[in-house]
């Protein structure tokens, strides 16, 4: 297995009172996301298909206000979210959310 590259390592992640998530990485960049797009983003397989990889969830069906009510780790490769409407049963690995970042940056570096 590869070793974990500085960019996809969390030095720290936070939930802001908002319900926004903070990421520092081990290379010093900076994520923040909504709760609601990190939901919608959920890997799981109640909102991907597993085996065409099709999202199924509708996002229409993720309230405007989702936050995380809890953030566990999942060994040293991702954390899961129980989120306020009641969903948790998506992994998130560290580089799924590094790739998700929405800054201008990242999402440059990305197309």
């Amino acid at each position: 297995m590869d070793e974990a590259s500085p960019s996809t390592v969390p030095e720290r992640m936070d939930v802001f009172p908002n319900g926004e998530i903070g990421i520092v990485w081990r290379d010093g960049h900076e994520s923040f996301y909504s709760g609601r797009a990190l939901r919608i983003a959920c890997p799981c397989a109640a909102c991907v298909d597993e085996v065409t990889g099709r999202r199924i969830l509708d996002d229409r069906s993720v309230p405007p206000g989702v936050v995380p009510r809890m953030v566990q780790g999942v060994g040293n490769y991702g954390v899961v979210f129980v989120w306020s409407d009641g969903h948790s049963t998506g992994i998130y690995p560290h580089r799924l959310l590094r790739r998700l970042c929405p800054c201008e940056g990242c999402r440059a570096a990305s197309v």
